[in-house]
């Protein structure tokens, strides 16, 4: 395993090998949304028997995928040892890094900016925050990058928001159950990720009221135990995933329709090329991560009530 380790390596212009002992199953998570393509693509060729990581990881090394909803479970998932990396939101990992006062979490590379946006009912005469005094915002988890970007927002409109009411509702709800409710008109507005942006678009007629293509959106996050433990390991993932993220930008047509069929692999439902190359558009595809963008989602979680004080991040983000 050692000399395909170093083969791989040097194809790959990785660092030397350090001799550190490895594991034979690396335990990753992802959610089934667009903006964690990489753990899509990557799922999609694992489940057909020509996995990307586990091509470049060497022989006897086996990756299981996990699939979660939203951000918090996933951290969750770290923080147990139940998971050893995972594709994730920045503010989960911002929270869970503060919590752990910098001793559990890090984020290793960085994975896709935008696709996330706010929308409203398309008669919907909402345009500022103030507007939604009284209204009902569904987001995919209690403190998920989108929960926390929706509470920073319309407190920065002056509202006064708290994690169970206020002048308005935001309501964490799946993502599926968001678009029956907002067909339904149960709710005023969602604020998610692709492919439920473009899906509330095309299926419920919603209108995009707000959406930031610049920030953040998924980050790939490890725990400061298996980085320890497994750090020449997690280089060769670190690369094999930067490899992956250039290939997906190479290679848009054919990451869609592997995007589809795992989606549609996962949730049960049919994903149609329109709606994922609407999606698409609104992407970008990246490994690389920038510390002054996560110092804007420490504030908007400290806005939003789910962070106390201003934690030092300077730990946050390391290169294995």
């Amino acid at each position: 395993m050692r000399s395909s380790l170093l083969v791989a390596f040097a194809c790959l212009a990785l660092w030397p090998s350090a001799g550190l002992p490895q594991t034979s199953t690396i335990r990753v998570g992802h959610f089934p949304n667009i903006t964690h393509v990489q753990g899509l693509v990557a799922h999609h060729l694992t489940r057909h028997g020509r996995g990307w990581f586990e091509q470049r990881l060497g022989p006897g090394v086996r990756i299981e995928w996990f699939v979660y909803n939203a951000g918090p479970s996933a951290m969750e998932a770290i923080l147990a040892n139940s998971i050893d990396l995972t594709y994730v939101g920045p503010n989960p990992a911002i929270n869970a890094y503060a919590k752990a006062r910098g001793r559990e979490i890090r984020i290793v590379a960085g994975a896709a900016n935008g696709g996330a946006a706010l929308v409203v009912q398309p008669d919907s005469q909402l345009e500022v925050a103030n507007d939604f005094r009284g209204k009902r915002i569904a987001t995919p988890q209690l403190g998920n990058t989108q929960d926390v970007a929706a509470r920073a927002w319309l407190a920065a409109g002056g509202l006064r928001i708290t994690q169970t009411g206020g002048d308005a509702h935001v309501i964490p709800t799946s993502n599926p159950d968001q678009l029956v409710l907002f067909k339904q008109r149960q709710l005023d507005a969602v604020w998610t990720v692709e492919p439920w942006v473009s899906r509330l678009e095309m299926e419920a007629r919603a209108t995009v009221l707000l959406e930031e293509p610049d920030a953040v959106t998924t980050v790939l996050v490890t725990s400061v135990k298996f980085l320890g433990a497994n750090r020449e390991q997690l280089r060769a993932f670190v690369a094999a995933h930067q490899e992956l993220t250039e290939w997906i930008k190479a290679n848009p047509e054919e990451a869609q329709r592997m995007v589809r069929e795992e989606l549609a692999a996962e949730t049960r439902t049919s994903m149609p090329a329109e709606l994922v190359e609407r999606a698409w558009r609104r992407i970008v595809v990246t490994s690389a991560v920038s510390p002054e963008a996560l110092g804007k989602f420490m504030a908007n979680a400290q806005s939003a009530g789910f962070l106390r004080g201003a934690p030092n991040l300077s730990g946050l983000v390391e290169r294995p």
